[in-house]
């Protein structure tokens, strides 16, 4: 596997040189944070993002990710400009040498909390999610404040999505999925670019608004869509695992023998009720999710992509994006390389 980092760019308080200090640190995850949704991202701007990694000692593991427009996933009429504009986005990122490339398909909220400086036993902060929150909260007349989602819509731009997604319901999104992929796998397979599909973080809808990739089953369905290498999987443990019902080294083995496994994100959560959760240190004792068997499972199918350690708690009074600070993220770093090298020494 690949180790790898986040990364948010110049703007990122951790810098690229921070980053390579990590003991076996081999690669970058990131993306043009400045390009608005549906926006073709220039060739230049790639490369020069691919240099400034690459003069730092690194490399350009996987793009995440790129946005897909909300018409896309609505399946509007003017889904074809868009998608005419991803399809040139992922040409152009593939010759720059980018192999990966994240993207979801969750409607208009990404990854969702209810509180971000939640207080653990050791005084550290975490992320949590508490449904019973999330469900008083009403994203058209209330003032969110949703830790992990990217304001990337005002208040009337959020009224006019529920309201348009109001007729949006499953097996809509599944067919708008589809169209998606039908269109852009061809894209990826000429530039030798892997999609990996992120999961819906957390697996089950929210505010009423459909979340189709969620366990074993859609994953199933997703890869069954186009039926190609390229249209793969960015296997998430902690949105996965956020469900007691799904077995993550099974899954894991699964589509991993298949080859559609091409981007795994490691963190662990402590499951604390019905949909409920707190995210935890990276190590098996501290949360639900026995790392060291879920990457057994990737070692046993021979996975070779991009790994990074996904949310981090805030620790040793560091500021700055929550669930992303260096500090606890590089921790987790060096124990999943650590279980890797002893699964490496055991073969």
């Amino acid at each position: 596997m690949k180790l790898s980092f986040r990364w948010f760019g110049e703007d990122d308080k951790i810098s690229l040189e921070e980053i390579r200090q990590i003991p076996g640190m081999k690669g970058i995850v990131t993306s043009l944070y400045n390009i608005p949704s549906g926006k073709t991202w220039p060739s230049r701007k790639i490369s020069n993002l691919v240099n400034e990694i690459e003069k730092n000692g690194l490399k350009l593991t996987a793009i995440e990710s790129v946005p897909v427009h909300e018409d896309i996933k609505m399946g509007k009429s003017t889904r074809d400009k868009y998608i005419e504009n991803y399809k040139k986005t992922i040409r152009n990122l593939g010759r720059e040498g980018i192999e990966v490339v994240t993207y979801n398909f969750m409607p208009v909220f990404d990854w969702t909390r209810s509180k971000l400086d939640h207080k653990l036993q050791d005084s550290s902060e975490a992320l949590i999610f508490e449904s019973s929150k999330v469900e008083k909260m009403d994203p058209v007349e209330g003032d969110l404040d949703l830790p992990g989602w990217d304001i990337t819509h005002r208040k009337e731009e959020i009224e006019k999505l529920m309201s348009e997604y109001k007729v949006m319901n499953e097996e809509k999104l599944w067919d708008n999925l589809e169209y998606f992929l039908k269109n852009i796998v061809p894209v990826a397979e000429e530039e030798d670019v892997y999609l990996a599909i992120h999961p819906d973080d957390p697996p089950w809808p929210i505010f009423g608004l459909p979340r189709i990739i969620t366990d074993g089953d859609s994953l199933e369905r997703l890869i069954k869509l186009v039926d190609s290498p390229h249209n793969g999987l960015a296997i998430c443990s902690g949105s996965l695992g956020a469900d007691p019902d799904n077995d993550l080294p099974e899954i894991i083995r699964e589509f991993g023998g298949k080859g559609r496994i091409h981007f795994a994100h490691m963190r662990n959560i402590e499951i604390t009720g019905e949909k409920c959760f707190e995210e935890r240190a990276h190590l098996s004792s501290e949360g639900s999710l026995d790392m060291v068997e879920i990457l057994k499972a990737y070692h046993d199918v021979g996975f070779n992509g991009p790994m990074r350690p996904d949310h981090g708690r805030m620790i040793w009074g560091e500021t700055g994006k929550p669930g992303y600070g260096l500090y606890d993220r590089a921790l987790g770093a060096t124990y999943l390389n650590g279980i890797w090298e002893a699964l490496e020494k055991a073969k």
